[in-house]
Parts: structure tokens; sequence; C-alpha cells
């Protein structure tokens, strides 16, 4: 029988969104209990005490000190006043590397108080090509960087199917922190996070700019249509002074749950690397 140890992060967010989609809003106990086995064991009988043990019992305290509460970490309310203060955190960074530094400082998502890491941009190649992908996953947050583990092998071969190497290309992150068991962001998270994304492109000024996946395509082109409405074709994004066009194609992570999208994933980055000269 399948244990929850033996589940992925992802296939362990699923099985959550199952059970609150079935209506299971509470965990009562760390592990299962065999309440008809409880039932069938008789409690043991029960005496009252003599009156000499009642005598020698200590009478209980009536000043019994309180239980402590459990410490509440430091949370953000999701509100505009929060997006505001994203918005101009995001401004005031001249350099990808200010911009790193006011992300670390930041405390107005609470998407960052469990994660890890903080994905950003470090500098961009003479290449001039930027990726953007969905939101951190368990490998990226325990690595430090976007597209780490399988998904990160996938995209390796990928691009050298079309001649380039991940040193020639620039990775970052839709949403710059993981979310708790990869569950999908809030509108509220991806609100206060658009100002960074949008930050990191104007600082960066890619001249190529590839989009993988369909959460970074509707939070940054459409969010009303899907990877499979957007791909094959160039966007123009326009953020700040600095337009570039952008191709969306589909992620590494969706491929690997997907695999029968590989065949129009391989035309998209032909059309990509027909771009580059």
């Amino acid at each position: 029988m399948m244990s929850a140890m033996d589940l992925t992060a992802r296939e362990a967010a699923a099985l959550l969104h199952f059970y609150a989609d079935a209506g299971v809003d509470v965990f009562l106990e760390d592990e299962a209990l065999d309440l008809t086995a409880r039932a069938e064991t008789p409690a043991p009988p029960q005496t009252r005490p003599s009156r000499e043990e009642r005598k020698e019992q200590p009478a209980a305290s009536a000043a019994r000190p309180a239980a402590a509460r459990p410490a509440i970490g430091t949370t953000t309310i999701p509100d505009d006043k929060a997006v505001s203060d994203a918005q101009f955190a995001a401004e005031s960074a001249r350099s990808l590397g200010e911009l790193k530094t006011v992300l670390d400082g930041f405390a107005g998502c609470n998407l960052k108080h469990n994660a890890r890491s903080t994905i950003t941009l470090d500098a961009m190649p003479e290449s001039g090509i930027l990726a953007i992908c969905g939101f951190p996953t368990g490998d990226d947050d325990r690595n430090g960087e976007p597209l780490a583990g399988r998904a990160g092998s996938l995209f390796e071969r990928m691009l050298a199917a079309i001649g380039l190497s991940r040193d020639d290309v620039a990775v970052t992150t839709a949403l710059p922190w993981r979310t708790p068991g990869d569950r999908s962001p809030t509108q509220s998270e991806v609100d206060i996070c658009r100002p960074f994304l949008k930050r990191q492109i104007a600082l960066a000024e890619p001249r190529h700019l590839l989009v993988l996946g369909n959460f970074g395509s509707r939070m940054l082109i459409d969010a009303d249509k899907t990877v499979f409405n957007l791909r094959g074709e160039w966007h123009p994004v326009n953020v700040d002074s600095h337009a570039v066009e952008a191709l969306v194609t589909f992620s590494p992570t969706e491929l690997l749950a997907a695999p029968a999208n590989k065949k129009p994933a391989w035309h998209d980055l032909l059309l990509f690397r027909s771009r580059l000269g």
C-alpha cells in the first residue's frame, strides 16, 4: 500500500486539493485510528478511592499555570496596500543586484515566510536570452535556483537541441518564492509578486524572451488564455520603457507530466531559434 512518504510534493499537493474538494478540512491525528478496535476494548473498571486514600491525596492547585500559546508567525494581509508596497519596492531597485537585495528584505508576501530561497536573476548573458518559468518547485527552493532537478535536466536537453546551453540563457521564475506544497498561488500572491517580475525584465533588458508554461504566460501575457492558446506565436511584452517579443511554450515540468506535448514544444523551439539568427 502506498504511504504519504511515497508521494512527490506535487502528488501530495494534488491529494490535498482532492481532500479539500471532497469537504475534508481538518486533520485530527498524525496516524489513522482503528475506532472499532477501541470500541471493542472494555474500559478498565473504575473504583472510588477509600476515605483514607482521599485524605492522603493533595488538593488540586487552584493556581495552575495556563498553557503557553503557540507562536504565531508574522503574516501580511494581502490587500491593495501590500500590492502598492511591492510596486514601490520593485521600482526602487536600479539594478538586478539591488532588486535581489530588495526581495531579501521584502516582508509583504506570506510566501516568503515558508520558502527557503528567493529566486531572482543575477545577471544576463551576452545572448540576451531570458527564459521565465512558473513558480519555484521544491527542487528549485532547495537548490536556490530555477529549473533544478529533472525539469532542469530536460530544459538543458531542450536547449541543446537548438544549439544552446544553460550558460546562454538566463532563467527566472514568475514568482520569487515557492508556494507551500507547490499549490497554485492565490490571485493576491500573484498581484504582489507581479511588480518584481516586471522589474526584473525591465532591468535585464532581454532581446529574446521565452515564457515557459501556463502560469508564467497567464501572469505576463494574457490571464484569460492557456499555454495551448498562446504557444507558437510571438507576443509583445512592454515593461516600463523596454519592449520585447515573447514566445510561449510548455515548461519542462509540464512536459514531464504530459510527454505528448513534446512535439509541439519542439516546433516552438525551432521558431524561437529562427529568431536568434
